[in-house]
């Protein structure tokens, strides 16, 4: 990929789309490309944040793993999304391991150079901070939904959460599913076999299609506080 190929994959990031034209091929001459396998993983948790990374193709999955190796998903990026910048940029470990989940291709910077960059350009910090208190309110939404909701209503956010990201045709597996949501396969399954036969979704190979939104909705709600 040319240099002016890099510049455009980091303009479809929000952090950097306010950037000019002058300032995107700046960014992009420290850039690099990386190609991954699916399931090789990226970044391990703990490792020293050296790099972040923007997705130009396929999909990647965050993870943590429990102390019995049982998988939790945190979340999956797409194209012109980002990843690995938090721990970038409070140079703490990465706190979660990235993976491909297909074939994937990445722009990647190094630290001292995105911050070399930040020197000259400060007011890309503003859309920084903007982009990372976005995260940290779904992340503690994430964490109260796991704490005090029914699995199914578990469930029924993930999708919705899903949906409103990439429509109505979600290209996640119940296992995918299972790990987001915090439950076993064998009870996603259960859940998601009930949700088709009250026509909420329909399944095939490798996808999820919700078919009555509103109903799903209603389900995330759980039942009505008297």
């Amino acid at each position: 990929m040319a240099q002016a190929g890099r510049a455009e994959v980091l303009k479809q990031s929000l952090i950097f789309s306010s950037l000019s034209k002058n300032e995107l091929e700046v960014l992009s001459q420290v850039a690099f490309e990386r190609n991954f396998k699916p399931n090789e993983f990226i970044f391990w948790e703990g490792d020293s944040p050296e790099y972040f990374y923007v997705v130009v193709s396929g999909r990647v999955k965050i993870v943590k793993h429990s102390s019995t190796g049982k998988e939790f998903i945190i979340a999956f990026f797409g194209p012109g999304e980002m990843f690995g910048e938090v721990a970038v940029f409070e140079n703490k470990p990465y706190p979660a391991s990235a993976q491909a989940v297909s074939e994937v291709k990445v722009v990647g910077i190094r630290r001292d150079d995105f911050l070399t960059f930040l020197a000259s350009h400060p007011r890309v910090a503003l859309s920084i901070i903007n982009v990372l208190g976005g995260r940290l309110r779904d992340a503690a939404n994430r964490l109260k939904d796991l704490a005090g909701e029914r699995v199914e209503q578990r469930l029924a956010h993930i999708l919705l959460m899903l949906s409103a990201k990439l429509g109505l045709t979600l290209p996640f597996t119940r296992q995918e599913i299972a790990d987001m949501a915090g439950t076993t396969t064998e009870t996603a399954i259960r859940l998601t076999t009930q949700l088709k036969e009250r026509g909420i979704i329909r399944t095939v190979r490798g996808k999820i299609i919700i078919t009555d939104e509103t109903k799903l909705r209603l389900l995330a709600e759980g039942p009505p506080r008297v």
